[in-house]
């Protein structure tokens, strides 16, 4: 379970997170922050934690502004010492309200029922993938080549041709086997609906990229994978952490 905990008192972020390895073993602290300011950053820069411990008075001022900076998906737990915010918190993805002094039973409870909650929504997440990629196999047709513009001349690519599609300054770009880059009218959600999802894979928010254009797959920090790709500059070409699984099971169809 990936966990971040959102609070600016010390002492209660050692006991927080103490508590929280001995009540979930296998529980992995992504980060520990302090003020709006931080969290906001934060969320823009990372992908979702699991779950949320989050104090309501930070630092620089009330929590809840963090929700109106950023969209969180997360299910939060707070805590705090103001019992005037229960209603306000359940609006914000809330599922638990804990007032300090935390007590342990209390925070046990709040974090299975953020388990049970994660493992229903993968489950149904994993059902209705399954449904509508067998739907698709069915009855879709992938782009078998794009229209690009070289010059003042238009011309033809081959899909098959395409290493990996990338983002790059709002701009998205294809690179082909003869390593030359072209600028194509789409974007990459946009692409990876329109190609072949058993050759191509979209890695992270920059790049989807086909399996033959992998040279190389190494384990890299926070348990995520970074990918050295045919024709490609880019060291850091990673694959998210919450993707990773689906990516191997991905190389592995």
């Amino acid at each position: 379970m990936q966990i971040l905990i959102i609070e600016d008192e010390p002492q209660a972020v050692q006991w927080i997170e103490r508590t929280v390895r001995e009540l979930v073993p296998d529980a992995v602290i992504v980060g520990k922050l302090d003020s709006i300011k931080r969290s906001v950053q934060w969320f823009n820069e990372q992908p979702s934690p699991d779950v949320i411990l989050l104090d309501i008075q930070l630092a620089d001022g009330i929590s809840f502004e963090i929700f109106q900076q950023c969209e969180i998906t997360a299910p939060v737990i707070f805590t705090t010492a103001f019992d005037g915010y229960a209603i306000q918190a359940f609006k914000v993805n809330g599922i638990d309200y804990i007032l300090k002094p935390v007590d342990k039973q209390e925070l046990a409870l709040a974090l299975e029922k953020a388990r049970k909650k994660k493992q229903a929504v993968i489950d149904s997440a994993a059902l209705l993938q399954n449904i509508g990629n067998a739907m698709k196999m069915l009855t879709k047709k992938y782009k078998s080549r794009f229209v690009i513009k070289v010059g003042e001349h238009i011309r033809t690519i081959e899909t098959d041709t395409v290493l990996f599609f990338y983002s790059q300054e709002k701009t998205t770009f294809c690179t082909t086997t003869d390593n030359r880059n072209h600028i194509l009218d789409y974007t990459l959600e946009q692409l990876a609906d329109m190609v072949d999802p058993q050759k191509y894979f979209r890695v992270n928010r920059k790049y989807l990229v086909c399996s033959f254009a992998i040279t190389d797959i190494i384990h890299y920090s926070n348990s995520r994978l970074r990918l050295v790709l045919k024709n490609s500059q880019d060291n850091d070409v990673i694959v998210s952490r919450e993707k990773v699984q689906e990516f191997k099971a991905w190389l592995d169809s």
